[in-house]
């Protein structure tokens, strides 16, 4: 296992390089580094392009991006966004707990309602409560994001005025008026979610609930609620928990759409402004933060199978048999 991991860790850096390379390069390249401002910051910028090394072959520029980050955690200024000059990696964590504050509730949300609706569904597998969850699930999956979020909006938010259309500003997270803001953004995350959840806890626990160790456990006195919750739900849950990890992970990522929709000044937000406002310091390390988040999801979603099922062995050449 420790040898599977260090593997997967070397992986991980060595692709977080190759794309990093790639996406400097190809920024780079790319016209108006740092436009012209007005207000007198003339020397200022002439000061921050030699000291990016603007002026220089993309390799050394490239040298020195890589020195500063790396010894100095120094990710670039803010040239369009934020304070003029101000540090990116200052200016993304001020921007960091709007996007955990809505993560968080729709984490909370999704994980018991996926559970709740999903086991409904398997033990009432081909009923009419089976059917009606079924076109739920191929609602939520099948239509994006932000086609609901607008349908939250219009009909929850403008039509019945039950909620703000966007999130409040400031940052009192715990009042009642940030919270009420919240309850669309956090409903729009927490469909899909929810209807992937339910998708999956059904299917393995209708396959439990007809296997063998099922019939022998009733066989053997219990009834077939107890056999459910003791032995086919336990181990229904086992592909659910690594899901459930790494959702952990992604509540600091956000939502770029969610978060533009209904103005949350988040992260996702923040990314793709860059993009439209060329600022491509603040581009880079949001790229790199979500580049960064996705490749540690995926290691924690693999290796927590080994670490709930004993009978897993990750970087081995065969899985071990009972």
């Amino acid at each position: 296992m420790l040898k599977y991991v260090l593997k997967r860790i070397g992986l991980m850096i060595l692709s977080l390089f190759i794309i990093m390379t790639m996406l400097f390069i190809l920024i780079r390249l790319l016209p108006n580094q740092v436009e012209s401002v007005q207000g007198g910051y003339d020397k200022a910028l002439s000061d921050m392009r030699e000291a990016w090394g603007y002026n220089k072959p993309v390799l050394v520029q490239y040298a020195i991006f890589l020195k500063n980050v790396f010894t100095k955690w120094d990710w670039g200024f803010c040239t369009t966004m934020g304070s003029f000059l101000q540090p990116v990696d200052e200016y993304l964590m001020s921007k960091l707990p709007a996007t955990i504050y809505i993560n968080v509730f729709s984490l909370i949300l999704s994980i018991p309602l996926g559970l709740i609706f999903g086991i409904t569904a398997a033990v009432y597998k081909n009923k009419w409560p089976d059917h009606i969850i079924q076109v739920f699930i191929m609602f939520f999956i099948s239509v994006p994001s932000f086609v609901y979020a607008f349908l939250l909006q219009y009909f929850i938010g403008f039509k019945l005025n039950l909620c703000p259309l966007v999130l409040a500003s400031g940052n009192d997270w715990f009042s009642w008026t940030m919270f009420h803001s919240a309850i669309l953004p956090v409903l729009a995350l927490s469909f899909g979610p929810i209807a992937g959840q339910m998708r999956l806890i059904r299917a393995e626990l209708t396959e439990s609930l007809t296997s063998e160790y099922m019939l022998l456990a009733v066989t053997k006195g219990l009834s077939k609620k107890q056999a459910t919750v003791r032995h086919a739900l336990r181990n229904s849950l086992v592909p659910l928990i690594p899901t459930y990890l790494a959702d952990f992970l992604y509540v600091i990522a956000g939502s770029m759409i969610i978060e533009q929709i209904f103005a949350v000044p988040g992260i996702g937000k923040t990314y793709i402004l860059s993009i439209s406002q060329k600022d491509y310091s603040v581009f880079m390390m949001c790229s790199m933060f979500y580049i960064s988040i996705g490749l540690a999801a995926g290691i924690l979603f693999d290796l927590s199978y080994g670490f709930i099922d004993p009978r897993i062995r990750m970087g081995g050449n065969k899985t071990n048999e009972l």
